[in-house]
């Protein structure tokens, strides 16, 4: 048996009880908001914190120029993943898991899923190293309309794999110098 800490039927924690293992008591009263927290306590600080999501698509494409195994027809499992950074709004939120999720299936998902992405990007080599500056204009473009303005919402960076060890990096303060 171990011994954890419970509460009693008026809410006053006990010590030392013993419960079998990976046994968890219910709290006994669950947290109402207007009774139990206010809505100005929801915003704990006022300080900028990042989320960060990821996603997977596939595509294929084929590198101009180069020589290797990439100069031919070929396809990925490519995973996303983002860093969005914030302050957070009068709920204790930066930005919802879902809107993040939303703006990515809209400006790259849609785009890029299951297509041949020499067709669908602008003309470039669809390297994972150009693949990235393109996702990020994107996503900073879409950014620039979600939360609101005192939040001041920016991407930080993105990391984008082409398979599961090999990946571009591209960091805010990289996109800002050129």
């Amino acid at each position: 048996m171990c011994e954890k800490n419970l509460w009693d039927e008026n809410g006053s924690e006990t010590a030392g009880e013993s419960l079998a293992p990976g046994t968890y008591r219910f709290p006994p009263k669950l947290q109402v908001f207007g009774r139990d927290i206010q809505k100005e306590q929801l915003k704990y600080h006022h300080r900028r914190v990042a989320v960060e999501k990821s996603f997977t698509f596939d595509a294929a494409h084929h590198l101009h120029l180069y020589d290797g195994k990439c100069k031919s027809l070929h396809g990925h499992t490519y995973r996303l993943v983002l860093q969005v950074s914030g302050y957070v709004n009068e709920i204790g939120i930066v930005v919802d898991f879902k809107d993040l999720k939303q703006l990515v299936k809209e400006r790259i998902m849609k785009p890029l899923d299951h297509q041949y992405l020499n067709e669908v990007l602008p003309p470039m080599n669809t390297s994972a190293e150009n693949m990235i500056v393109w996702m990020w204009e994107q996503l900073e473009e879409g950014l620039a309309n979600m939360g609101k303005p005192e939040q001041e919402l920016r991407l930080e960076w993105l990391r984008l794999y082409e398979t599961p060890t090999s990946s571009a990096f591209l960091k805010r303060e990289w996109m800002v110098e050129a």
